[in-house]
Formats: structure tokens, sequence, C-alpha cells
């Protein structure tokens, strides 16, 4: 059978938005990347305030972070990039906490705050985790697709912003930029 002229605009048309829709998000990072490093604390945007209350009960507030590092990880339980985040996010703690690192895992808590707790547990999540409220959405978002991270300096500036998936060394060379180490 030999295609209709139809069939091949029609396919045609779809190559170029799949082309254009795959693309798009590529250079918008690495728009936002190079905008990033050659903004470095003098020009960042001033990361929103928040109020959350972790998983333990405890209070937490951007200010809280003061003097810290700290990567803000927007995530939920039945996400699979997330899942495949938080190990990462788990030896970061691990091997630069001592030295400045905090992290903030704030759920969205889709299905609910006891699968986020088990969720937290069964992964061994070592790091303060939340659920996500209104005030955080609003400092923050829109949110319209998770994983996304922030990386805040120890000024309070958002240093970068990611979208989807990022492999350890992204966040390790992010974090050993900002420390100084």
């Amino acid at each position: 059978m030999k295609p209709t002229p139809i069939l091949l605009s029609l396919l045609s048309l779809l190559l170029i938005f799949s082309m254009a829709a795959c693309s798009n998000g590529d250079s918008d990072a690495r728009a936002a990347n190079k905008t990033q490093k050659s903004a470095v604390n003098q020009n960042a945007p001033k990361a929103g305030d928040f109020k959350l209350v972790t998983l333990d009960g405890e209070q937490v507030t951007l200010k809280s972070y003061a003097g810290k590092v700290l990567i803000l990880d927007l995530w939920d339980t039945w996400c699979p990039p997330c899942k495949a985040e938080i190990p990462h996010f788990i030896e970061l703690y691990n091997q630069y906490n001592s030295k400045g690192l905090e992290i903030l895992g704030v759920a969205f808590g889709r299905e609910g705050e006891p699968a986020v707790r088990n969720f937290a547990k069964n992964f061994g999540v070592n790091y303060k985790t939340a659920l996500a409220n209104q005030e955080l959405m609003n400092a923050y978002g829109p949110i319209n697709s998770i994983p996304t991270t922030f990386v805040i300096d120890q000024n309070g500036r958002i240093f970068k912003k990611y979208i989807g998936y990022r492999d350890k060394s992204i966040f390790e060379n992010d974090i050993t930029t900002l420390l100084n180490l």
C-alpha cells in the first residue's frame, strides 16, 4: 500500500512536533543553566519562604537553612524518576551534611501521608521530609512536573532549578561549587 499525501503530511507534522517537544526542554534547561551559572549569588532570585511541618513534627522554614546549601526536592511516592533520585540524595546527605548541606524532601502526598511515611522508612530517607502545602506552591510554583528540585545557596538564593531526573553528579557539582570544596 502506497502512503497517501495526507498520511505523509500527518506523519511529518507528528515528527516535527515530537522533535520540538523533546528539544524544547533541553534548550530551556541549557539557557537556564547558562543564566544561572553567570548569576551565582549576585543576581539569583531569592528563594520563596515557606513554613512546613516535617513528618517528625518539626516546623521548618527557609530561614531554618540560613548559611547552608539546601536541596529542596519536590516529589511524590508514585513517581519513578523521583524514586530514582532519592538514593542519590541519601548518599549526598551522608557525604556533605557535615560540610553544610541540608536536604528537604517535599512530597505532594497524592497517596496520603501514610504512604509518604512508609516510603521514607522503606527507602531509608535520612533527611527531613514534609508534605507540600499551598504556601510552598505559591512560593515555588507552578510545579508542572516532578521531580522538581531547587538548589538554594547559603544566602537563600536559587542557584539552580531542575525539572525531571538528574544524575547524582549534577547535584554533587552544585554542592561542591557552593560549598567551595
